[in-house]
């Protein structure tokens, strides 16, 4: 008796099957980021003329709150394969190319003792995040959320960290949480943090570097500096490119202490993701291009669209993190969230505060 197989399916039939099985929910995640892509200027517009308040809710955070108010249509198991995708494997090429913003130069002027007061805040803030969510037992996972949120760069510190953090029942609940919170505290922190640099009594440079190294966000880093004044400004967005820099590092770091913890002491391997490579190819390339003038002809318009990709790729991947996310889910997290998110935030205030006075 013959025995038949069934024939192997070819690269192309592979590729097809994949594409229609994925198609539904990155289409629903790229159509709800098109969506907050179009509402980020009539919010801005709006309020603008209803308040009078000059303020634009950014687009990542729409998307994020448009996804969590669809979560119900959403939750079909046909939108679920593209939508995992999209978090899971685009989110990583998003942040890989994140390295195309930043160059080794940026930091050259910033000097030995800011670089290194910066790198203590930031490990400060982020081992104070985790012993905070123990403290308030909220699950070490969140702790390691909120921690690089504040320390590094907000959302795609966030982002990035939920990579290596490992899988537990209230994580999209938290990533959502964390963006939201890393967005309103920088938008308050934006708006107090100037005036409490003039309380100090901190000069020109030592509050640029002060508004860098403690607000979460760019956007909120140059809204304040550049309120102040222009040198004040150029040396926050310095700064705080440093901060995104150590990006790279900073989630490395938080993924070894996971599997070191996680495995036997003779197994612990430090993680080293695709995406984190590739991220920091590109910060070199982009640092070695800049000292080939000849090159930039060719280079800019590739890195422009490099960036816009990784832009979009970040506004579908959290798009499709908000689709996954239940209102209900959001609506458990309490007071301890919130309490452990403050915490961190003070902690690398008070951080470069006191090393800034001691520098002066």
């Amino acid at each position: 008796m013959t025995q038949t197989t069934a024939p192997v399916p070819t690269f192309s039939e592979r590729m097809l099957s994949s594409t229609r099985r994925l198609a539904p929910g990155m289409a629903l995640s790229a159509a709800v980021a098109l969506a907050a892509y179009l509402a980020e200027p009539l919010f801005a517009a709006g309020l603008r003329a209803a308040t009078g308040w000059s303020y634009t809710l950014p687009a990542i955070v729409i998307a994020l709150l448009i996804g969590i108010a669809l979560n119900g249509p959403a939750s079909k198991p046909v939108f679920e394969p593209g939508m995992t995708w999209c978090v899971k494997k685009l989110l990583r090429i998003a942040i890989a190319l994140l390295g195309l913003r930043i160059a080794l130069s940026d930091i050259v002027d910033l000097g030995l003792a800011p670089a290194l007061l910066i790198i203590a805040s930031m490990v400060l803030t982020v081992m104070s995040g985790v012993w905070l969510a123990r403290w308030f037992k909220v699950g070490d996972g969140y702790g390691a959320l909120a921690g690089a949120a504040t320390a590094v760069c907000g959302a795609s510190a966030t982002l990035a960290t939920a990579t290596v953090v490992p899988n537990y029942p209230q994580k999209g609940a938290d990533v959502a949480f964390t963006v939201v919170a890393a967005n309103a505290v920088s938008t308050l922190v934006m708006v107090a943090y100037p005036p409490l640099c003039v309380l100090l009594g901190l000069d020109v440079q030592t509050t640029g570097i002060m508004l860098g190294a403690t607000i979460h966000d760019m956007a909120q880093v140059v809204g304040a500096g550049y309120a102040v004044s222009e040198p004040v400004g150029n040396t926050a967005v310095i700064v705080k490119l440093f901060r995104v820099f150590l990006l790279l590092p900073a989630v490395l770091a938080i993924g070894w202490w996971y599997t070191r913890h996680g495995a036997a002491h003779d197994r612990a391997k430090v993680p080293v993701p695709v995406f984190a490579l590739v991220f920091l190819g590109l910060c070199v390339l982009n640092s070695l291009v800049a000292l080939a003038p000849g090159l930039m002809p060719v280079y800019t318009p590739i890195k422009t669209a490099l960036v816009q990709i990784s832009s979009w790729g970040l506004l579908i991947a959290i798009a499709a993190l908000g689709l996954g996310t239940s209102l209900s889910s959001l609506l458990r997290i309490g007071w301890r969230h919130i309490a452990v998110f403050t915490g961190t935030t003070l902690v690398i205030l008070l951080t470069v505060i006191v090393g800034l006075l001691s520098l002066s």
